[in-house]
């Protein structure tokens, strides 16, 4: 029997995780977008309706990223019906926190739940990808891929790898009131890096891993740096050493930028370590004159869920 309404959660997410740019990211509990798909009798895809932000979002299909998710996923199937969104945003526009990703993600889970047979969330993340592409222009996974899936993941052209979390780590991050586009920070990328440039990072990048699937938190501290991406970045983020700065008095394994910014986030041993740094964090945004919220997460957060199902 065809189920006609779903309604899907897809979490946060941290992308980048400082070493893995457009490949590494992990998910972040508590905010989230929440996305209701309607079974139609017309085909194709369209949003009824966008709450949640200040401003206006395309609806047009093509410009919007659940929308062109939903209408990759059903054009793969050859469905024979279409989906009516409606889209509840609980991530801020250009806030690092993968808000497009998220939308992306929940449109797919509850429109999957609605083909007469489901696919295994894995098979959903080249529409994911689509979907992203409509925000920034690229088809990068580091965020859709913890949102899809949960926890921490490597997500390659092709495929999703889940990373080992040992336990107990958490992750702070800082949201500040601002605004980064993810087309205006990917900017800065655009001048050409030295091959030399890239060894420093290699080298960060296999001790995390290392140190992830092996259990071994001092390699993980060793590898959890950004020498590419951020300092072409920082200065987008006013108090964005400061605020780096307290986080690691607090004994973070590493600190860098959430995404294409301007959230900060930290890795810490402990729910309890990652509390602590919470105010020291908030005070230097506040110090550059930002207001900021913070949240702390397991690394090993939960990924999309269906909520309802009828």
């Amino acid at each position: 029997m065809s189920r006609d309404r779903a309604v899907a959660f897809a979490p946060a997410s941290v992308g980048n995780c400082a070493v893995g740019f457009d490949l590494i990211g992990h998910a972040l509990e508590g905010p989230g977008d929440r996305v209701v798909a309607t079974r139609t009798s017309e085909h194709g895809v369209r949003v009824d309706a966008i709450r949640g932000l200040p401003i206006a979002l395309p609806r047009e299909v093509e410009k919007n990223t659940a929308a062109r998710a939903v209408a990759s996923l059903l054009a793969s199937v050859d469905a024979q019906f279409g989906i009516a969104l409606e889209i509840e945003k609980g991530i801020a526009l250009g806030s690092g926190m993968g808000g497009s990703a998220a939308s992306a993600v929940a449109a797919l889970v509850a429109a999957n739940a609605l083909l007469d047979t489901p696919l295994p969330l894995d098979a959903l993340y080249p529409h994911a990808l689509e979907g992203e592409f409509a925000a920034s222009g690229g088809r990068h996974g580091d965020n859709v891929a913890p949102s899809l899936l949960g926890g921490l993941v490597l997500a390659a052209h092709d495929r999703l790898v889940r990373l080992p979390v040992p336990e107990g780590l958490h992750t702070l991050l800082v949201h500040p009131d601002l605004v980064v586009e993810t087309r205006v920070a990917r900017e800065r990328l655009r001048a050409p890096y030295a091959i030399g440039d890239f060894v420093p990072q290699s080298e960060a990048l296999a001790l995390f891993l290392a140190g992830l699937y092996t259990n071994d938190h001092a390699l993980i501290r060793a590898g959890l740096k950004d020498v590419l991406v951020e300092p072409r970045r920082a200065d987008l983020i006013p108090g964005f050493s400061a605020v780096k700065q307290a986080m690691l008095d607090h004994n973070a394994y590493g600190a860098s930028i959430s995404g294409a910014g301007p959230s900060v986030f930290g890795w810490f041993a402990s729910r309890a370590a990652a509390e602590a740094a919470q105010l020291d964090a908030l005070d230097a945004f506040a110090n550059a004159g930002l207001d900021a919220r913070a949240y702390v997460s397991p690394v090993a957060a939960a990924g999309a869920r269906i909520e309802t199902c009828t």
